[in-house]
């Protein structure tokens, strides 16, 4: 599955070069050589926690707060909109369209609570 979903990214992008790495974060369900070796042959640097590296970081250091990839912050943020959790709309572009008013609606919120509470 991860090569289907890498060859069917649908946003152009620049081809990754040595100078120009992209990165590539997955959660620790894709941490495997196969999953590495496949993402490493697209041009692409994998951001992979190891199984467990997380938990003993926990153990080991004082004050360590589990790091969460920004893509899943948002999608739980996203998951708050009803008309995005369960999909009513039949066009891409409308779903895309509401996809995009609710983000900038988040950014709207946090930027106007930053400038409220200076």
């Amino acid at each position: 599955m991860v090569e289907a979903t890498i060859e069917s990214i649908p946003v152009e992008r620049p081809e990754p070069t040595e100078q120009e790495p992209q990165g590539m974060p997955l959660d620790k369900a894709y941490d495997s050589g196969e999953v590495r070796d496949l993402v490493k042959e697209f041009g692409y640097t994998a951001h992979i926690r190891a199984r467990g590296e997380e938990a003993q970081a926990i153990k080991h250091e004082a004050g360590f707060k589990a790091r969460r990839w920004v893509v899943e912050r948002t999608m739980a943020w996203l998951s708050k909109c009803r008309s995005i959790l369960v999909r009513y709309e039949k066009k891409a572009c409308n779903y895309l369209g509401l996809i995009k008013l609710a983000c900038a609606l988040f950014w709207y919120r946090k930027l106007w609570r930053l400038t409220v509470l200076r």
